[in-house]
């Protein structure tokens, strides 16, 4: 199953779910589930959400099952999502597959570490911007790197081509530490209690608040982009 070329658009609202909402529902399930592996799984082709006229996502109750059933088969079978996506790909054919033999979690694969000189060849990244990156706080230093920072550094290589500097993204990182702080002052009533269910909520409410203010943060840039290209 591949991603769509181009993304569908939402003709109409009723039954469709923003990211938060999706995020505030699957996240009891997936307490570690963020917007951001959301998209990937979208990347990915897990699903391909629907798209307002202002280029908001929008999942339908289907998107959220077959999210279910990946993040499912990613925690409970250990299974990579090519083999996943195969799987699915089988289901929407009709060909009524059995279901995938769990993966021991002794042989799973650990997830990718790249050293520093590794980090730079998978990155395309000279060694001055990594510098900078670290030295800006825009990625952590260490001995070894995940695949996460290798995105942030690919991300880095594509906005240098535009003069875009790690310098420049310092008021990004400060800015989500302040976002955070704001989760954390909204949740702190139920953050100062100690029962499961108490932490359990804030749990689930944490990514919806993180994805409205994602939303908004998107329509800030959208509006200045507006201005900007009249």
């Amino acid at each position: 199953m591949a991603a769509a070329s181009a993304p569908r658009r939402a003709s109409a609202s009723g039954g469709v779910l923003s990211i938060g909402q999706v995020l505030a529902r699957l996240s009891p399930e997936f307490p570690a589930l963020t917007a951001s592996k959301l998209r990937f799984l979208e990347m990915q082709g897990i699903v391909t959400p629907l798209r307002t006229p202002s280029g908001y996502r929008k999942f339908t109750p289907a998107d959220v099952e077959r999210l279910r059933l990946a993040l499912t088969l990613q925690r409970d079978h250990y299974l990579p999502l090519a083999r996943i996506r195969e799987y699915m790909a089988d289901v929407d054919a009709g060909r009524d597959p059995s279901p995938p033999a769990a993966v021991p979690p002794s042989i799973t694969p650990a997830a990718r570490r790249y050293r520093r000189a590794e980090l730079l060849s998978a990155a395309g990244a000279g060694p001055q911007l990594l510098n900078d990156a670290i030295s800006t706080g825009v990625i952590g230093a260490a001995d070894t790197y995940t695949e996460q920072t290798l995105a942030v550094l690919r991300a880095l290589v594509a906005l240098e081509r535009h003069g875009i500097e790690p310098r420049h993204l310092r008021p990004l990182r400060q800015s989500a530490e302040r976002e955070a702080a704001l989760i954390e002052s909204a949740l702190a009533p139920l953050l100062r209690r100690t029962d499961a269910a108490s932490r359990g909520r804030a749990g689930e409410l944490a990514p919806e608040i993180a994805g409205r203010i994602d939303e908004v943060r998107t329509h800030f840039v959208r509006a200045a982009l507006d201005r900007l290209l009249r």
